[in-house]
Formats: C-alpha cells, sequence, structure tokens
C-alpha cells in the first residue's frame, strides 16, 4: 500500500512499506532539470547535482562518499530533461542515517569556489567523453534537430562553453529558485514503518520555503531535419525521428506498444529484420521519449557505411508498413505480455519501486500502480496502435540525425519516398 503525505509547505512524501526486505531506498526528487535551465545556464542543473556530493558545513566530499559505503550502503544521483533525484539505498538499520545524509547534501552544500572550479573540469571531461562516444551523442544530435530552438534539444550536460562560462551566483541562484517545496518530492520503498518515517522526513523538510514557483516551461516548436556530425570512427550512427507523445496523452500506452512491436526487444521487427536476417547492424533498437508536454519516438542504428542506406531503408518500410497494414493480434499479445513481465520483474527491486514512486508523483501528481497499467496497456486494441502510427509516422515530421565519417549518400526525403512514405 502506497502511503501520500503532502506537508503544510507543499512538499510531498510518498511511501511505499515493503515487509519482506531488510532494504530501503530513498530519494528527493525536484522538478526541474536541463528543459528548465536559462540559454546563458545551460548544463546548470547537472552542475549543481554534481555541487551537492562536494561537501557541506558537517561533511567534507570524502565523508560523503564513505558514510553510506561504509555500511554497504550506496549513494548515487541524475539528472534529466524535467527532473533531478538524489536517492540511496540502505539496510533498514541505517534508514535514518541514510536521511540525514541525502537531508544535509540537499540544505547544508557549501558550493565552495575551489569545488566549483575543480568540479568544472570533471563535468568538462565529462562532455568529453560523451563526445567520444557516438552512439550516445547521435541521440542528442536528434533532440536538437527537432527542438533546436528548445532546452529540450540541448544536453543535459551543457556545453563547453556554458560550463566554462558558469558561475557561483548563477549556481546558486538557480538552486534557490528551482528546489522549492512545492517541487520536491520524497519518495521511499522498503523496510520501513511509514508513520515512524514520516516524522522523520517532516523534521527535515518542513523546513522548506512555502512559496510557490512559477514553471517556465512552454512546449517547444518542432522543426524536422537532417543533420550530420562527422566523426573518424568506423560505423554510422543513425536516429531516426519522428513526434511522440506527451506523459498524459490518452494514446501514451498504444506508443508503448507500437515502439515495443517495431524495435523494443530482440523478438521486435527491426532487430529480427536486421541484425537476425541480414546481419547489417550489431545494435537496433526503437524508444519513445514522453515528457510533460510533448515527446519523441526514435530509431537508432549502428552499422557499417556501406549499409547505412539499406538499414534506414528497412526501417522506413517497416515503419510504412505497420502505419498502412497496422500490428498483428499474436503481436498485440505478446508484447502485452512482455510489458507486464518486465513491469512486475522490476518491482523485486526497492530502488525500482522508489523511482517509480517518484517518477508519478513528479510527472502525475499521484502514485499510477502496476495494476493501472497493465490494465490499461491490455485495453490497447490493433486500431489503436495503427491510429498512432498514421498520427505520428508522416513525412513531415520526421528528422535525422547521423553521426560517422561521411553522411548518407541519399537525402532523406528521397528514402521516405522510396519507402512508401
Amino acid at each position: 500500500m502506497v502511503h501520500k503525505t503532502v506537508l503544510p509547505n507543499g512538499v510531498r512524501v510518498v511511501m511505499e512499506p515493503i515487509s519482506h526486505v531488510r532494504s530501503v531506498a530513498l530519494g528527493i526528487w525536484v522538478a526541474t532539470g536541463s528543459r528548465d535551465e536559462e540559454p546563458a545556464l545551460t548544463g546548470v542543473s547537472h552542475f549543481i547535482e554534481h555541487m551537492l556530493f562536494k561537501g557541506t558545513d558537517k561533511r567534507t566530499a570524502k565523508d560523503l562518499a564513505e558514510v553510506l559505503e561504509a555500511v554497504g550502503g550506496q549513494l548515487n544521483a541524475f539528472t534529466s530533461k524535467e527532473y533531478t533525484c538524489y536517492h540511496a539505498k540502505v539496510l533498514d538499520d541505517h534508514f535514518d542515517l541514510a536521511l540525514d545524509v541525502l537531508a544535509d547534501m540537499f540544505f547544508h552544500s557549501r558550493f565552495e569556489w575551489e569545488d566549483i572550479e575543480r568540479e568544472r573540469r570533471v563535468i568538462l571531461e565529462e562532455i568529453k567523453m560523451y563526445e567520444d562516444s557516438p552512439d550516445e551523442l547521435v541521440h542528442d544530435l536528434l533532440a536538437d534537430a527537432m527542438w533546436p530552438f528548445s532546452p529540450l534539444g540541448r544536453s543535459i550536460l551543457g556545453t563547453v562553453e556554458s560550463i566554462q562560462a558558469m558561475q557561483r551566483e548563477g549556481l546558486l541562484s538557480h538552486f534557490q529558485s528551482e528546489y522549492s517545496a512545492d517541487r520536491t518530492v520524497i519518495a521511499i520503498a522498503g523496510s520501513i514503518d511509514p508513520d515512524k518515517a514520516l516524522e522523520k522526513v517532516k523534521a527535515y523538510f518542513s523546513v522548506m520555503d512555502a512559496s510557490k514557483q512559477t514553471y517556465r516551461r512552454s512546449r517547444p516548436d518542432l522543426l524536422h531535419k537532417s543533420v550530420f556530425l562527422h566523426k573518424d570512427v568506423e560505423q554510422v550512427q543513425i536516429c531516426l525521428g519522428t513526434q511522440g507523445l506527451p506523459q498524459e496523452h490518452r494514446d501514451i500506452y498504444a506508443m508503448h506498444v507500437l515502439n515495443n512491436v517495431i524495435g523494443g526487444g530482440t523478438s521486435s521487427r527491426l532487430f529480427q529484420e536486421i541484425r537476425e536476417n541480414r546481419g547489417l547492424a550489431y545494435s537496433v533498437y526503437s524508444f519513445h521519449s514522453a515528457f510533460s508536454d510533448s515527446g519523441m519516438f526514435g530509431l537508432y542504428a549502428g552499422t557499417s557505411p556501406d549499409f547505412a542506406e539499406e538499414v534506414l531503408e528497412i526501417s522506413l518500410r517497416e515503419m510504412a508498413r505497420i502505419r498502412e497494414e497496422g500490428i498483428c493480434p499474436e503481436e498485440l499479445r505478446r508484447t502485452q505480455e512482455q510489458i507486464k513481465g518486465s513491469l512486475y520483474l522490476g518491482l523485486e527491486s526497492v530502488n525500482s519501486r522508489m523511482t517509480r514512486l517518484g517518477k508519478s508523483e513528479i510527472c502525475y501528481n499521484r502514485f499510477v500502480s502496476p495494476e493501472e497499467v497493465i490494465d490499461r496497456v491490455y485495453a490497447v486494441t490493433l486500431d489503436d496502435v495503427t491510429k498512432v502510427a498514421r498520427d505520428l509516422w508522416t513525412p513531415e515530421q520526421c528528422a535525422l540525425a547521423v553521426v560517422g565519417a561521411k553522411p548518407l549518400a541519399v537525402e532523406l526525403s528521397e528514402m521516405l519516398r522510396k519507402s512508401g512514405w
């Protein structure tokens, strides 16, 4: 059973006690991410995430690194486009310690100049590492091709220029304005007494400012185009993108089914046709990224330059075939079972349960139960899937990103025409 409490200042606390485990996962979720950044502060959300590990008034960075590890626990964080999370996992005996460490980081991080300068170098190295990974870089290139005038199209890490220019005042100003009570969710799952845990959370988080912040988000304008980035690498990395669906769209579960059928696993159409039947790529898959007001559907493949056009044409033909003919009943049944199995297997991890709690509250302002998800997945019909494919997979909504030693020899518009679009 999930317990939810809203503190007087607006902080939301969601908890799921699990009696048969000895571990507990807890996270501080904040509804702010890279899409909430001003252009001059690109990468500031991720920079702040790093800074919260660099020392507090009572713990050094080394202390923060050691204190939970010393009891077998874990401490980490991540930044996404729309939220940031600081999380820990420990034995239930050490819940108080984990909560104290997370709250200490959240409220008392120092943002010292020397730490900022040191972490600036770390993030610049992270950007370089990312740029040396073309299979990851191509996804950012696709986002920029689709949303060039929106923060959604920018890298979460920022750019070399924006990180080099980042000042302490900008970090603190963004931190103080974005990390407000009404945007904060405390998610806890595992071996806890919910009443006792709530009292401990209140002791730390009731002090937060209750003032409401105004969200600056606006629906991004889509600009679909083809982009190429030269990298002297052996493979060509390809990402084809189309408009997707926002998180609460009525067809989102049909979108999940569609994504799974075309490229969601080893039994998917693209994996079977491109890798198993033709041997043209090692890695090929589809994905759907849903945000609060928009989304992106994409296909990825890494292949040799000699096969690049063929791989893309096969992908486009398969998309066109689904758009015209739909999927078969067996594909729908198998996908529904796959989604059900994956979801329930994930619930065996307290980290996964904590993540479900936090993301549900951040994205929907309520807990979306596994049973609700499964019911809605099984309510998807063949016609629902065909409708989504026809609505979204149109030539006008296609974007293409390519990273490699040379661009494709054929224009995307020509490939679309040849593939029946």
